[in-house]
């Protein structure tokens, strides 16, 4: 038998598609249905590698950690990276398959994805009780109505109800709602079962008389009005970043300051959610060179297209206060692209990345970089051979293009558990980079830094045990399903899937 199917769509992007899906994922999960995400393209830059070394979206990998299930590459085969301007990667099944420019897009893209698409949906629908799937920004873009296989295409394969979710804190709840059903087909119209009103402040029964309206325009029913939850798991949509809780350092609150640099195409950004968990941490994005200031640690993020980046960098006038920043004793930590820049010389031979074929990197490493176009996709385990009090493993992945080489003396970060080398870290100590995504969510790892900050201010160390990455998850996912399905009426959604509560499918 194949897996029953609810499909997860919205008015548009950064509506809550993500958190939905992932949260009925782990609320199905705790019904004793085994339970996958789907999501056949993503266009994100916030990747997850799998442990047979695929890239897939972030948020099919969370769906599937939700579900208490290993993420597998059948879960989102498609994945879009945007890397230049009208350019992405194309990624498949979970390995770099072409760079896609609009016309390719445009000339043959379905006729090209759709069948790794039906080949992922096959195995999975034969493998689980439920399908969660996720759509991609809006089903109703007219001007893409005919490449979209993200949502109603994906819909009528699954034979899913669809439940439409609209963001009330963008303002137009019941407009965008309803410009939604009015730009999709009959057909599409009849796969809509259910509307979700999501991020909503402030008192339930002030919607009342329009959500009885709506109910009576549509004759589909409102299944749950969310009220603002802060998730507190990976987000997977660069909007997000607008809504990050931005912890500013000019308060007494704040004890150290940390910045980051607002790269352009800058990618994983999830990696630096664990430093606003950091008590007395003031974290901010910084887009101009004059928001700069003087932090106690900066970090240069891990970016889509190193080069232009390090261009952007340098024409927004960042180069010269980043000096400046390093000769005060300001701690500099680079994430694969930022450690990338942090090097020499960058080297672009076959033009992987933006046609450039050799840039000065920012020369606080002894290290050169050569841009390859097999793309390195690996868990990876390590332990620090800098000398830190934490001894512990530090898990997480890699996720670049090119290779790094020491051109003189310096420590690496990193022993790798396969033998290998990872990162640098410069004489004084002061600058270090690595290529390890998910760093700072090694917490006793980021405890361990800010103390080290703390401690060069003159300040005490915070003390204590730190939870774990695995626990703080957990909670994350089951506070998520509490919420949801506190104020949704899963009744309804059990008769959608046509199934029973407690794990058994009707027949």
């Amino acid at each position: 038998m194949k897996a029953r199917a609810i499909m997860v769509q919205g008015t548009s992007s950064d509506a809550g598609k993500s958190m939905l899906a992932t949260a009925l994922c782990r609320i199905f999960a705790n019904q004793g249905f085994k339970v996958a995400p789907f999501k056949s393209q993503n266009m994100a830059l916030n990747s997850y590698v799998t442990k047979s070394g695929g890239e897939i979206g972030r948020a099919q990998g969370v769906q599937a950690e939700a579900a208490r299930i290993e993420p597998t590459t059948d879960m989102n085969p498609i994945l879009l990276k945007p890397k230049q301007d009208m350019v992405a990667e194309m990624i498949v099944h979970g390995k770099r398959f072409a760079d896609l420019d609009a016309s390719d897009y445009r000339a043959s893209y379905v006729r090209q994805a759709m069948p790794f698409v039906r080949e992922s949906y096959e195995r999975l629908a034969a493998e689980y009780d439920v399908l969660v799937i996720e759509g991609a920004g809006s089903p109703a873009e007219i001007n893409l109505r005919d490449r979209d296989i993200a949502n109603m295409r994906i819909a009528e394969l699954a034979d899913a109800a669809v439940i439409l979710v609209a963001d009330i804190e963008r303002g137009g709840v019941f407009a965008s709602i309803i410009g939604t059903l009015a730009l999709l087909t009959e057909e599409e119209r009849k796969r809509i079962k259910g509307f979700v009103i999501n991020k909503f402040r402030g008192r339930r029964e002030l919607l009342d008389d329009g959500i009885a309206w709506l109910e009576q325009e549509t004759g589909i029913p409102v299944l749950a009005v969310l009220p603002y939850f802060d998730v507190g798991i990976d987000a997977e949509d660069s909007l997000a970043l607008a809504s990050l809780r931005f912890k500013r350092p000019r308060s007494d609150e704040f004890s150290i300051d940390i910045a980051i640099l607002r790269l352009p195409r800058i990618s994983n950004f999830t990696d630096f959610d664990p430093l606003f968990d950091e008590p007395e941490a003031g974290v901010r994005y910084v887009r101009h060179a004059g928001e700069l200031g003087t932090p106690d640690l900066l970090i240069i993020p891990g970016t889509k297209n190193t080069l232009d980046d390090l261009n952007w960098l340098r024409g927004a006038g960042f180069e010269q206060p980043i000096r400046s920043l390093h000769a005060k004793g300001t701690q500099i930590i680079g994430i694969c692209g930022g450690y990338q820049m942090l090097g020499e010389r960058l080297f672009d031979p076959d033009g992987v990345e933006n046609g450039q074929s050799e840039a000065a990197g920012l020369g606080f490493l002894p290290i050169d970089t050569v841009f390859q176009a097999e793309k390195k996709t690996v868990q990876m385990t390590g332990r620090l051979i800098a000398a830190w009090e934490d001894a512990s493993e530090l898990k997480g992945y890699e996720i670049h293009l090119g290779i790094s080489t020491m051109t003189g003396p310096a420590q690496p970060f990193l022993q790798l558990a396969d033998g290998r080398l990872d990162g640098a870290v410069s004489a004084d100590g002061q600058v270090f980079g690595t290529y390890l995504h998910g760093l700072f969510h090694n917490r006793s790892f980021t405890r361990e830094l800010c103390n080290r900050l703390r401690v060069k201010k003159g300040l005490d160390p915070l003390a204590g045990s730190v939870l774990t990455e695995a626990d703080r998850r957990e909670e994350a996912y089951e506070g998520l399903a509490r919420h949801v399905a506190e104020h949704m009426d899963m009744e309804k959604v059990y008769q959608l899937l046509n199934v029973k509560e407690t794990g058994g499918v009707k027949v």
